[in-house]
C-alpha cells in the first residue's frame, strides 16, 4: 500500500471493508481500536462500495488494501470487476507478525485460508488473480514491482520505491496498533519479526495455514 501510494496516478485505500468485518463477522478476537473503527468506517458492503464507486467516478485508479477474511461472502461478486492481486508470505512469517498484535489467532483471523478460497472462486469465474509474494518481492523490489504494474496495466514509477518515515495519509487509524514496522521503514526490507519463531500453541494453526499457503505458492509471480 505505501508504495503504491507513492504513484501519483492512484488513489490509496486502507481496508475499508475493515468496519464491515467487524460489525458483522463471527469474530472470536477483539481487535485493537474496534470502536474508533466502527465509528469511522461503513458497516454494511453496500456502503463501502458506493464510496468505492465515487472515487471511480473521478477518474482515478484506486488500489484498495484488503484483508482476505474482511470478505465475508464465499462468492464475493462485487470482486469480479476488479484486478485482484492476493500477496501472500510464508504462514510461519505472518503468525509471527499477527500475534504481536492479537495473541493466539486462529486460522480464520490470518486470513490465509479465505485468500485461498477467494483465489479457487475467482479462477472459477474465469478471473484468476494475480499472486504476489513477500520473499520474491525483496530479492528485487524495483524488478517485482514493473512486473506487477506490467500484470496490471498501470505504469511503474521510481517514487513507488520508497516513502518518508512515520506513515502516509491513507492509514486507516488502527495504523497505530498494526503498522508500527512500516511507520519506521522508507522502503522495502525484512521485517524482525519475519526471523522470529512462533509461539508453541500457534504451531497447530501453522500446520492448517500451510495446506492453504501451498495452494497458492504454485501460482505466485516469480521475480527472477
Amino acid at each position: 500500500m505505501y508504495s503504491f501510494a507513492q504513484n501519483k496516478t492512484i488513489k490509496v485505500l486502507d481496508e475499508p471493508f475493515y468496519g464491515y468485518y467487524l460489525a458483522n463477522g463471527n469474530l472470536k478476537v477483539t481487535h485493537p481500536g474496534t470502536k474508533e473503527i466502527l465509528n469511522s468506517l461503513p458497516h454494511s458492503k453496500k456502503q463501502v462500495l458506493q464510496h468505492i464507486d465515487g472515487i471511480l467516478k473521478q477518474g482515478s485508479h484506486v488500489f484498495i488494501k484488503g484483508m482476505a477474511h474482511h470478505y465475508l461472502s464465499n462468492e464475493p461478486s462485487h470482486i469480479l470487476p476488479w484486478q485482484n492481486v492476493i500477496l501472500i508470505r510464508h504462514p510461519k512469517k505472518l503468525l509471527a507478525s499477527f500475534s504481536k498484535v492479537i495473541k493466539n489467532p486462529s486460522l480464520d483471523d490470518i486470513g490465509i485460508k479465505k485468500a485461498a478460497e477467494l483465489f479457487v472462486y475467482l479462477k472459477s469465474q474465469g478471473k484468476t488473480p494475480l499472486v504476489i509474494d513477500s520473499d520474491q518481492l525483496l530479492k528485487n523490489p524495483e524488478v517485482y514491482l514493473h512486473k506487477i504494474c506490467n500484470s496490471l496495466d498501470i505504469c511503474f514509477t521510481k517514487d513507488m520505491l520508497s516513502w518518508q518515515k512515520g506513515g502516509i495519509k491513507e492509514d486507516g487509524i488502527w495504523a497505530r496498533y498494526w503498522y508500527s514496522n512500516v511507520h519506521n521503514s522508507t522502503g522495502f526490507a525484512i521485517q524482525k519479526t519475519s526471523r522470529e519463531t512462533i509461539p508453541q500453541p500457534l504451531k497447530s494453526v501453522l500446520n492448517e495455514a500451510l495446506i492453504y499457503y501451498t495452494i497458492l505458492k504454485t501460482h505466485i509471480l516469480k521475480n527472477d
